[in-house]
């Protein structure tokens, strides 16, 4: 069974993909950007790794949006 940390993991990570996106962005230029490696930030997107506060604190500043973004966990509007 998947614990509320990883599902919540796997929200976030999509909250950053989607974002990403929005902002028409692929992952190699989001990385560059963030001084990371796209392998990183991939990892991030589908939640095997966790995000640090201060890189989290980076990409929002990077992409102009509030950490409530990337932390609404509702689910999406169908």
């Amino acid at each position: 069974m998947e614990s509320v940390e990883d599902f919540k993991l796997k929200l976030l990570g999509r909250n950053i993909a989607k974002a990403r996106k929005a902002k028409k962005l692929s992952q190699n230029e989001l990385s560059e950007m963030l001084d990371i490696s796209r392998e990183h930030l991939a990892k991030i997107e589908t939640a095997k790794r966790g995000i640090s506060i201060g890189l989290l604190f980076k990409l929002c500043t990077t992409l102009n949006i509030s950490e409530q973004i990337l932390f609404d966990f509702a689910e999406p509007k169908q």
